[in-house]
């Protein structure tokens, strides 16, 4: 007797076709509302002024070498006629990135705080995570059609469980200590999650949310192939004419991009967890100078 999987799912995708169109119209609208905001926002900005605010932002928070390179590659990328592409693609990871952020931190920290739900989450973060990313395009243009939305859902499906993981490792990972002494000043749970455990998982957070924003990089240019848009659209063109020199600007414009991202956010997860910790510390210095002698 065979089991044709196959058959299932289809008829799965066919009913909620069939019986969920006002919903997935709903959230069509929703994505393509928060995509085409953040889009129209970065074509806005004039070529010089976007670059300058990188410049700023890499000399600001990484160093004077970094912020050359930032000069640097940005104005071969304008000079690749590839700037408004690339802001294309910016937006979709940025939209990508907050969607899994929303939905990722709270089921990281519900996973960190039941065994139970944990072990039902782990093996759908594996399955999101080891299935071939072209495979997620199927049923996002079929629910959505084709253009950014569907894009962005694929690309949220694939980017989201690094954050989720390490943010359940991250506070997990706070020292008892730190627990105890929550728990020695009163802190109710909400008081213990948001003053101790979030502060002390800071660091494992943020590196969550940069491999985050590396993995959704990656998913929009393999988005393209359902018009979303962005470099992509640079790189599946010279896949399609056999155009090595096409293809070769269009991965050399995504390597620029993914760089800069990588290098600012991980010098913002380093201050992050630095002004947390200096928080927590003042408000456990505080509640000893409150309590009664």
């Amino acid at each position: 007797m065979n089991f044709d999987l196959g058959d299932g799912i289809d008829a799965a995708v066919n009913y909620i076709l069939d019986n969920f169109a006002p919903v997935l119209d709903f959230i069509a609208a929703a994505i393509g509302l928060v995509t085409g905001g953040i889009q129209d926002a970065l074509l806005a900005i004039p070529m010089p002024v976007g670059i300058a605010i990188f410049v700023a932002l890499a000399l600001w928070r990484v160093s004077f070498g970094f912020g050359v390179f930032t000069a640097a590659s940005l104005w071969l990328v304008d000079h690749m006629q590839l700037w408004s592409p690339m802001m294309e693609t910016l937006s979709l990871v940025i939209a990508s990135t907050l969607i899994a952020m929303l939905i990722g931190l709270p089921l990281g920290i519900a996973m960190a705080r039941g065994d139970r739900f944990a072990a039902v989450t782990r093996p759908v973060l594996d399955l999101m995570q080891t299935m071939p990313a072209f495979v997620y395009l199927i049923p996002a243009a079929m629910f959505f059609g084709l253009g950014a939305v569907p894009g962005t859902i694929a690309t949220v499906i694939f980017s989201m469980p690094p954050v989720v993981r390490l943010t359940n490792l991250g506070i997990r990972q706070v020292h008892a200590e730190f627990i105890e002494a929550g728990n020695a000043f009163g802190c109710t749970s909400s008081q213990l999650l948001f003053k101790v455990q979030l502060p002390n998982a800071m660091p494992s957070i943020m590196a969550g949310i940069n491999q985050t924003i590396m993995l959704a990089l990656s998913m929009v240019v393999i988005a393209s192939m359902i018009g979303a848009g962005g470099i992509g659209n640079t790189v599946l063109t010279g896949i399609q004419r056999l155009d090595v020199g096409t293809g070769f600007e269009g991965g050399i414009a995504v390597v620029i991009l993914a760089v800069i991202l990588d290098r600012i956010t991980q010098s913002l997860g380093k201050q992050s967890a630095g002004i947390w910790r200096v928080l927590f510390r003042n408000t456990a210095q505080q509640k000893v100078a409150e309590a009664p002698a």
